[in-house]
């Protein structure tokens, strides 16, 4: 690997290629008021790196959300501190958002996700209440959440405002966390997942040549 590949991954959040090629970039601007894209990429080379952005249908490199620079300054330095949380009880090196690219392992890169997806569209004065909903889902509940979001309405652009992302929006911004996930979603989520009988750990079928296992994200039952 080169000087600029090794830095990356050395500022990252805890993103390992050796453990799971599978990762998300967050890309920050220089510019003060130029949105943020994150990016979900399935691929890694240890040469060039991520795999490149992409805004079409190819599911590697996809765009997520472009996040207006408000609000991503409203939620950077929370997510920074529970990610570092997390990483720590993992024995890894903390991150720091770093203008240009910054890798971050997939199972954060979800969480980080769901979280722009509620606030993309929400009116800023909610954020802190959509940080406090976010906050109060285990990791396994953001992961189901994401996946379920991004399988039926997880492009970055096309999607926005619609469906799934639509309902995390509500679901986060408007609704007090009461204990778990089956009182906080609404019922949308409720029956698009089967009914009242939703299992918190079904995830949709995958490509197995393109999901690689992991310890930290719930099985499939």
């Amino acid at each position: 690997m080169n000087e600029t590949i090794l830095s990356l991954i050395k500022n990252s959040y805890g993103f390992d290629p050796a453990e799971s090629r599978h990762h998300f970039v967050v890309e920050i601007p220089r510019g003060g008021d130029a949105p943020i894209k994150i990016s979900e990429h399935l691929s890694w080379d240890d040469e060039t790196g991520s795999s490149s952005v992409s805004s079409g249908t190819t599911q590697d490199g996809q765009i997520r959300v472009i996040l207006a620079r408000l609000k991503w300054d409203a939620i950077a330095d929370e997510t920074r501190t529970q990610f570092n949380l997390r990483l720590k009880r993992l024995a890894k090196k903390s991150g720091a958002w770093r203008v240009g690219p910054n890798l971050i392992r997939r199972d954060l890169g979800k969480e980080l996700v769901l979280l722009a997806w509620a606030i993309e569209d929400a009116d800023p004065a909610l954020i802190p209440t959509t940080i406090v909903n976010w906050n109060g889902l285990v990791p396994e509940e953001r992961w189901w959440l994401y996946t379920q979001t991004a399988a039926a309405t997880g492009h970055g652009i096309n999607d926005r405002g619609r469906g799934w992302r639509k309902a995390v929006r509500y679901a986060l911004t408007e609704n007090p966390v009461q204990g778990n996930a089956d009182t906080l979603l609404p019922e949308y989520f409720q029956r698009a997942s089967g009914g009242p009988s939703w299992n918190l750990f079904t995830e949709p079928a995958v490509n197995e040549e393109t999901k690689e296992p992991s310890e930290e994200e719930p099985k499939t039952l």
